[in-house]
């Protein structure tokens, strides 16, 4: 589980055998956990899962995302290919 950033309380990361799947990234804190896919055409993102989340939570997980789009592609490309 290779993870790419620690900020806010909040941990982005990958599961090592989801390289199949599109670009995505994980994120827990405390006992909340999310799943985003990175639409990387539309520079947007999608929710794909979340567990225990708050809308502030969500707010702010969904900022952190947009905020470091570039890195979280940069680090899937050098960890997948």
């Amino acid at each position: 589980m290779p993870t790419i950033l620690f900020i806010h309380g909040w941990r982005l990361f990958f599961y090592s055998n989801e390289g199949s799947e599109p670009i995505h990234v994980h994120a827990e804190k405390g006992d909340m956990e999310c799943k985003y896919w990175l639409l990387t055409e539309e520079l947007d993102i999608r929710e794909a899962f979340a567990y225990n989340l708050t809308p502030s939570a969500r707010r702010e997980i969904r900022k952190i995302i947009f905020e470091h789009f570039d890195l979280i592609i940069e680090a899937w490309n050098q960890h997948f290919k």
